[in-house]
This record gives C-alpha cells, sequence and structure tokens, in this order.
C-alpha cells in the first residue's frame, strides 16, 4: 500500500520559514514537504535508534510521529540515547513519554503520540493503525518478525535498523516489490548474539544507522522511489568495512511474502516470558490493568517502592522489579525465568 496523501494545501508561512533549507533541496521541495507534513509514521522501540530516528523525522516536519516502546529510562542510556536526559532517568520516565516531551519541545507542528506497550500480536493491529511507514528501533528479531509478519500482510513498507558495537545495518522492506525480512534471514539467527549490554555500541554507530534509515524514511514519504536503495547495506565502523546484498526481489518461497504464512502475527512462536537484557526478565501481560498507586502500598511492606503514573519500581535485594499499568513486568538481577514469574506471582499475583 502506497502512502496516499494529499499534498494539494500549501505550506503555512510559518511551514514554509522553519524548512526552508530542506525545502530548498530539490529531492524535496514545496510538494514533498507537504506529503511529510500529512504523512504518519510509527517507531517501534524508543533507545539508540529510535530515538535518533526520532529526532531526524521530527526535525524534518513528519505530521505524526507514534513512538512505541516498553522499557524506561536508565542512566546507562544517556551515552547514545539522544533525546533523554538525567532527570528522566532519575524519575525512570518511560521512554515513549520522556521521547514525546523532548519532540514536542523542539517541534510543536507536528503530533507526537506516546505508547507505553510492547509491541504483540494482541494490540499491533491498534499501534499501526493508519501509520504509511513503520521504522524499527528495536534490538531483537522476535519484534522484527512480528512487525514483518505485519507489514506484508497489510502491504505497508518498513525499515529495518541494527547498531550494536561498531556495526550497523539497513534495509527498505517494501512488500510486493523487495525482499522482505524473511527472505534474507529466514529464520532468528541462533545461539548468543552481540547485544548492546554484552558487546556495547558506540554513539555515532546509532547515529550512522538512524541517519541512514531517516533518509530512505524520508524517500518514502515524498515518492522518491526510484531513490530508494534496494540492498542490505551494512557497516563496522570501527575495522572501516562495508557490505551490500541485494534486497530487489523477494526470495521465491519465503515463507512470509511468498507463502503468506504470517506464524509471528499469530503469535504461536511468542514467548509470554522473554529475556530482555541488562540481566532481566519481561512478564508479557495482556489487559490486565494495575492501579500503581494501590500497588505501592500494597509492596511497601516489603521493600523500597517508587512509582509515578507511568510507572513503578520496587526493590526486593537482589532483585528490581520495573511494573506498567497495563501489568507488564521487567524482573532485573535474573535471567531465569522460573525466578521472575515466581517473583511476579508472589508480589503482583498471578
Amino acid at each position: 500500500m502506497r502512502p496516499d496523501w494529499d499534498s494539494r494545501d500549501p505550506l503555512s508561512t510559518e511551514c514554509e520559514d522553519r524548512y526552508s533549507r530542506q525545502v530548498l533541496f530539490h529531492g524535496i521541495g514545496t510538494t514533498g514537504q507537504a506529503k511529510l507534513s500529512s504523512s504518519q509514521v510509527a517507531i517501534v522501540g524508543c533507545g539508540a535508534t529510535g530515538s535518533a530516528l526520532a529526532s531526524l523525522l521530527a526535525r524534518a516536519g513528519v505530521g505524526t510521529i507514534r513512538i512505541i516502546d516498553r522499557d524506561y529510562v536508565e542512566s546507562s542510556n544517556l551515552q547514545r540515547q539522544t533525546l533523554f536526559d538525567e532527570a528522566d532517568a532519575a524519575q525512570s520516565m518511560p521512554k515513549a513519554i520522556a521521547a514525546s516531551r523532548k519532540l514536542t519541545a523542539f517541534n510543536s507542528q507536528i503530533a507526537v503520540e506516546s505508547r507505553v506497550a510492547d509491541l504483540t500480536p494482541e494490540n499491533i493491529e491498534d499501534l499501526f493503525a493508519g501509520v504509511h511507514l513503520i521504522m524499527d528501533g528495536t534490538d531483537n528479531f522476535e519484534t522484527r518478525y512480528l512487525m514483518n509478519d505485519f507489514a506484508v500482510e497489510n502491504t505497508v513498507p518498513w525499515i529495518y535498523t541494527a547498531a550494536v558495537g561498531s556495526y550497523a545495518a539497513n534495509m527498505n522492506i517494501l512488500p510486493g516489490e523487495t525482499a522482505c525480512l524473511s527472505c534474507i534471514f529466514p529464520d532468528s539467527p541462533k545461539g548468543a548474539l552481540e547485544t548492546c549490554e554484552t558487546s556495547g555500541v558506540l554513539n555515532s554507530v546509532a547515529n550512522l544507522a538512524s541517519s541512514i534509515a531517516a533518509t530512505e524514511a524520508i524517500k518514502i514519504l515524498v515518492g522518491a522511489h526510484d531513490n530508494l536503495r534496494t540492498t542490505l547495506l551494512s557497516f563496522d565502523l570501527w575495522r572501516n568495512e562495508r557490505a551490500e546484498v541485494s534486497t530487489a526481489k523477494p526470495r521465491p518461497r519465503c515463507r512470509t511474502c511468498g507463502e503468506r504464512d504470517f506464524v509471528h502475527l499469530r503469535g504461536t512462536q511468542r514467548p509470554q516470558i522473554t529475556l530482555c537484557g541488562r540481566n532481566s526478565v519481561q512478564i508479557h501481560e495482556t489487559e490486565r490493568p494495575i492501579n500503581l498507586a494501590e500497588m505501592s502500598r500494597t509492596l511497601m511492606p516489603h521493600g523500597k517502592v517508587r512509582h509515578t503514573e507511568f510507572v513503578l519500581k520496587f526493590w526486593r535485594d537482589p532483585y528490581e522489579m520495573t511494573l506498567f499499568p497495563d501489568g507488564r513486568a521487567i524482573i532485573k538481577g535474573t535471567t531465569d525465568k522460573a525466578v521472575a514469574r515466581g517473583l511476579y506471582a508472589r508480589y503482583i499475583g498471578t
């Protein structure tokens, strides 16, 4: 589904002034800027790549940016996640909320929608409703395959972006035209994978990956189809290496775009409990609203508690629990799923 905008309305004088340097660029112009202003983009994950993507697209004048993120700001994020500051970390502010506040502070002309949520098969239709483009700011293939299933089934373009260590990668997925994620990676990578938690990441790598992705996004949104790159592009900035693999055509008999078997969208391969880095386990709960103020009073006799309207933090040595209003929790201090589920059942209930 190609984005369908009504770009007949001229830009306001204020918009013309704000985006004048971008409008002067021959690939965008007034018509392209009007298309950007009427575009809706979803960014899944607001970490290093996601926050840079959000900032670039907001400054470029993308009309509606929907930020979907399940996590909260920590001090270790500040080295590379450019939308956050020390106050956000001190308050354990949900990233989607903190990002929304920063974006609207420097561009009040756009709409920023924050969704503090874990993208799941149950909520994906709602979270992606009405968007023209999906951007990848995640750090795991489980969510990327889910996005890929949705994009292919609904013919919505999306952009794969990755950054870890000194490595950056980017790929455009145009359903029905180019290879999809499953064409290039038929199965999720096996064994131990490098993550930002285990291998670190250079902030310059995250910004490079995001800058490339944001440029490809603008091409899609303004309709510059002939200028889109049809390769999986990767860089290793530390080793000065660059590689490209063609993604110009779908792979024959691809499970997703060929056979249209959307296993991730059906949720048949999604665990209720997942590891999420930082020596942590995430527990997924659907439609289990929790009153954080009441829960704070309940937990107070059992350990240190702090809460805001967005998140509750509970410390019970040697564990730290972060609880969200939808019932989802991140248990820090263990990678044992049984231990995490036991702590959740003991203090939150089953």
